[in-house]
């Protein structure tokens, strides 16, 4: 028996794939585990061929730790392997006896091959300092033992077993400050890494574990009892057929595993065929979990890979916006054996992005029809998320988010979809209107709202900081144009009512331009308007910046040099404040300018902006008192 050299660049690309590949050393477990499975798979593939008398339900995976030899052994029944199999599979690092069995045969419903690349048994020798395979193939009378100790090779010699199939037996490494390789050797580790990738293997993965019974007879005394346990539950729910799951088992099923404490609003359970094949089950929760608006939150979705677990969180099947979805993802389509690197560049991974994006939005759009209240709660909790991904897109997903977002409105003070809006307003309005501010309460105490209502128009109210910036992103929603009733580019006059009020601020020019320079660099203009029905005063702006951009923009501690809106100081022509301040100007300039300050102070706090100078104001104030 000589030692048999690896047919790839042994050393480097062992190596590799031992301490590049795999992001946790427990995936080696899962590895083997799959390895089984296929073996199996190919033994009940053949038996169906050959009409062989076999019963599926006596194929099996079996754990054996063996804490005072340092060993853990992985069998299976399946079909095992001859010496020139050994040679072939083992002997070459990324030679993939599934891959090419699934190449060679065409689909069937009911077998399904796992590991494509061939380097998941390699990832044993994370753990391990030795490892010996014994095998028989199904049908021979000759067993082989494959043995090495890594990468200076390894050797192949007869040897007896009984029955067919593979068992592998690992010969742990000694613990280190960093890894406690001896973990893998307790019960409960092993229950956990099962539970945790293995769980939906199609067949039983046993066990031997010990408990402490009562002795039958006695009172007081236990005796240890053996049994053999099966570790996983083999039938995933999201396999089954929608009609076989029930409510409940769906509810119990998002509590277990994603630890919340309602039911989920919204479940969405399919299969998709066509490029790629998938089965996806999905939740849509009802509250945001307490770290959602926060860097410490992770999205992804669980992947899996015929029942697998390849992640726990893969970011990369949902959008930003779509990041508090909860579920899973099984694909036959994708590879096992690939790290989280890989599968960032995966086709396949990318094709399955885009269809859930799509079964997303449209199930989130069922939602708001077939229950409105529900969806709202939804909204109410992640509705900022969908806002934001109107903003960072650029547009790009405007067609996915238009028709999800919703906002307050003065129709009747409840949230309302754009869409809605639109349907509700005058044939000759072309125009969306909408309001800032901290509140809905706060926005109807805007003076430019009330003339707007008066007009019969209706107003959205944005009271978060990213409306705005998302709205300017969206641009126009079915034709109709945005506009904000705090800037200088709405029109409500009459043609008659612009000709009258242009009179009166190009005989006011002299006033108004006296009025700016009294107020200082604060404002770019003054003048009169007609937008305001009862109140004096108000602050419009103009150019692409309004007053509610600057606040938000400025109030970024990253934001190092601050934005300033173009505003606008606008005195209602029509509200005797006019009258008085066109009697001083002529009579009176010094309180004139007085005036002017006292009304841009106002205006500013009605916005909710600070003044500038409250020390000044106050003084101003009680001059004109006394």
């Amino acid at each position: 028996m000589r030692t048999k050299q690896f047919k790839a660049e042994s050393k480097k690309l062992l190596d590799m794939m031992i301490n590049s590949i795999y992001t946790h050393k427990e995936n080696f477990l899962r590895e083997l585990i799959s390895n089984a499975s296929d073996a199996m798979d190919k033994l009940y593939f053949r038996s169906m061929q050959e009409n062989l008398a076999l019963n599926r339900s006596d194929l099996f995976v079996k754990i054996q730790p063996d804490k005072e030899a340092r060993t853990l052994i992985i069998t299976d029944n399946g079909i095992g392997m001859t010496a020139e199999e050994l040679e072939t599979n083992l002997g070459t690092i990324a030679k993939s006896g599934s891959f090419d069995f699934k190449n060679g045969n065409e689909k069937q419903d009911d077998v399904d091959i796992i590991g494509q690349f061939g380097v998941g048994f390699y990832s044993a020798f994370m753990v391990s300092d030795k490892i010996e395979v014994v095998s028989k193939a199904y049908g021979t009378d000759e067993a082989n033992k494959w043995t090495s100790k890594g990468a200076e090779g390894y050797t192949i010699e007869p040897c007896e077993f009984d029955g067919n199939g593979t068992v592998i037996t690992l010969y742990l490494k000694e613990d280190t400050e960093d890894d406690n390789y001896s973990d893998y050797l307790e019960e409960y580790k092993i229950r956990e890494i099962v539970r945790k990738y293995s769980d939906y293997i199609r067949y039983p993965i046993k066990m031997d574990v010990t408990h402490s019974h009562l002795k039958e007879g006695t009172e007081d005394e236990y005796e240890d009892v053996t049994e053999t346990a099966v570790l996983n539950s083999m039938v995933p729910l999201w396999k089954k057929n929608k009609n076989e799951v029930t409510a409940d088992e769906y509810s119990e099923f998002y509590r277990n595993n994603y630890y919340d404490y309602e039911e989920p609003a919204k479940v969405i359970h399919t299969r998709m065929e066509g490029n790629v094949e998938y089965n996806t089950m999905l939740f849509i929760p009802r509250h945001a979990p307490f770290d959602y608006y926060t860097k410490n939150y992770e999205k992804g979705l669980q992947l899996f890979s015929n029942g697998v677990l390849i992640m726990d969180k893969c970011a990369d099947l949902l959008p930003d916006y779509f990041s508090f979805v909860k579920g899973l993802v099984d694909s036959e389509d994708l590879s096992l054996n690939i790290s989280r690197e890989m599968l960032q560049h995966d086709a396949q991974l990318k094709l399955i992005a885009k269809s859930l994006e799509k079964k997303i939005h449209s199930e989130l759009k069922k939602l708001m029809k077939d229950s409105r209240d529900t969806y709202e709660k939804v909204f109410t909790a992640f509705g900022t998320q969908l806002k934001f991904g109107l903003y960072n897109s650029y547009g790009t997903k405007n067609d996915v988010l238009s028709d999800l977002v919703m906002f307050h409105s003065s129709n009747d003070k409840k949230l309302t979809t754009l869409k809605e809006y639109v349907e509700r307003m005058k044939e000759s309005q072309d125009t969306i209107y909408y309001a800032c501010g901290e509140s809905v309460d706060k926005i109807d105490l805007l003076p430019q709202s009330e003339a707007v209502k008066e007009k019969g128009f209706e107003i959205l109210y944005f009271t978060e900081n990213v409306d705005e910036f998302a709205i300017q992103m969206l641009r126009e929603f079915e034709g109709k144009k945005f506009a904000n009733i705090c800037t200088d580019n709405i029109e409500l006059d009459t043609e008659e009512e612009k000709e009258e009020l242009k009179e009166k601020n190009e005989s006011g020019k002299d006033m108004f331009d006296f009025f700016k320079e009294a107020i200082g660099d604060s404002v770019a203009s003054v003048r009169f308007t007609n937008k305001l029905k009862n109140h004096p005063v108000c602050l419009t702006t103009e150019g692409e910046i309004s007053l509610e951009m600057e606040k938000v923009l400025n109030s970024m501690p990253m934001n190092e040099q601050k934005v300033k809106a173009e505003i606008v100081l606008e005195i209602n022509a029509n509200h005797p404040i006019a009258d008085k301040l066109t009697s001083l100007f002529e009579s009176d300039k010094d309180k004139a300018g007085e005036y002017a300050k006292i009304l841009y102070a106002q205006a500013r706090l009605i916005e909710g902006l600070s003044v500038e100078n409250p020390t000044e104001l106050s003084n101003m104030i009680c001059n004109l008192m006394i």
